[in-house]
């Protein structure tokens, strides 16, 4: 069994509020979990406005699969240009 994982730290530039933020961070998960199938959940810097953690994970028993959906994942959120990617953080897990 093949697990990624994968931590994305965004910054949201002009948001000013908690409720902007909960907007597009709701957003980017639901695109990212319709698209890809994947466990997402914003894991971090929950009140601050303008930032976002969010957190993704996939299972499957191909590493090069795996490796390729959180590169796909990742490219998404860059793509939706609702923030700006700031750091991230994947990781792969053989069991």
């Amino acid at each position: 069994m093949v697990i990624g994982i994968g931590t994305i730290v965004l910054r949201l530039p002009g948001n000013t509020s908690l409720k902007g933020k909960r907007k597009v961070v709701k957003s980017i998960v639901g695109r990212l979990r319709n698209t890809f199938n994947a466990s997402v959940a914003e894991v971090g810097a929950n009140n601050i406005h303008q930032r976002a953690e969010i957190g993704l994970a996939f299972v499957g028993n191909d590493r090069r699969v795996i490796n390729s959906k959180l590169d796909k994942a990742l490219n998404l959120v860059e793509a939706m240009q609702l923030a700006e990617i700031i750091d991230t953080d994947m990781e792969i897990l053989n069991l």
